[in-house]
């Protein structure tokens, strides 16, 4: 007995190319080029090691950390590095090395949330304004004036506005780094929207809705990628700077902005109660600049 499996009409291959197997083929074999570019490249590699040491320590904290991160012991205050304080303490008596520990809980954790709030409503807006014309200009001019402003000093305006604290830091960071990502897909959301294939599925009647996610979305994700990873390190320097003016976390929360600020005043007698705060984020913004640089050559459709 023998059975035929039903023919597809002339809309359902429309609909349904059959090449469709191919093309998840060709991604995943292009998302695995890209991984084996990643493994070979040493910057990406170098900079992917520095974070995952620092994400680990910071994640560990509690079990790795000597000495409590809030005790106070003022007989031994302004103790130099070594013996039982590692990194020294600080005006207090506290452990240099625990509190920066904790504080890199703090610092990663203010770069994630305005990476994430900036890259949401960015990739948003960026897509409005380059595959709608109309509402271009008016998006465009609204980022042209916040790019006006340093992004430091465009974050200290609005936490005039919000007020000071953590919360209101990470807000001011992350719309600071919003016209980035909205100039960035804009820019290519409008040489996607011109291809050929883009005008087809149109003419078959799809919507503006489904054209974006799975046509354009996919096409924008390569350079968002690369961006993120370059704005991570900017918006943890940003944070910093904010803590550091006393504009962001407050003490006793040990983050390595305030820990830095803290510490000046101590230069003379305590210099590495500013020092090893300040090489925590020297090193975690140059991982993500590494990984970046790294990223941005691996997502090159130009390489071979």
């Amino acid at each position: 007995m023998s059975s035929s499996a039903p023919k597809l009409t002339d809309s359902e291959t429309k609909f349904n190319p059959p090449h469709n197997k191919d093309s998840e083929a060709k991604s995943k074999t292009y998302w695995s080029v890209v991984g084996k570019r990643i493994i070979t490249n040493k910057s990406a590699v170098s900079g992917a090691f520095i974070l995952l040491f620092f994400v680990s320590i910071s994640l560990l904290a509690p079990w790795i950390a000597p000495h409590p991160v809030d005790v106070m012991n003022f007989e031994q205050r302004f103790l130099p590095p070594g013996g039982q304080y590692f990194l020294g303490t600080d005006d207090f008596g506290r452990d240099i090395f625990s509190r920066i520990l904790y504080g890199g809980r703090v610092s990663l954790m203010m770069g994630l949330v305005a990476v994430l709030i900036a890259g949401v409503i960015g990739v948003i807006l960026g897509v409005i304004a380059g595959y709608y014309r109309k509402f271009d200009i008016y998006i465009m001019q609204v980022m042209d004036i916040l790019l006006a402003f340093p992004s430091l000093l465009l974050a200290i305006a609005i936490i005039a506005v919000l007020g000071v604290g953590l919360t209101n830091a990470m807000i001011a960071v992350a719309i600071s780094a919003i016209p980035s990502y909205v100039r960035v897909v804009r820019g290519s959301v409008l040489s996607i929207r011109e291809k050929e294939y883009i005008e087809a599925v149109k003419a078959l009647g799809v919507s503006d809705f489904k054209i974006i996610v799975k046509h354009v979305f996919p096409n924008v994700l390569s350079p968002v990628i690369v961006l993120s990873s370059l704005q991570f390190g900017t918006s943890i320097l940003v944070a910093a700077a904010l803590s550091f003016l006393g504009l962001g976390a407050q003490p006793p929360t040990p983050e390595w902005g305030s820990m830095a600020y803290v510490g000046k005043a101590f230069l003379g007698q305590a210099w590495w109660m500013s020092l090893f705060p300040g090489m925590a984020i020297m090193l975690v913004v140059l991982g993500f600049n590494l990984l970046g640089d790294g990223l941005r050559d691996a997502l090159d459709p130009r390489q071979k």
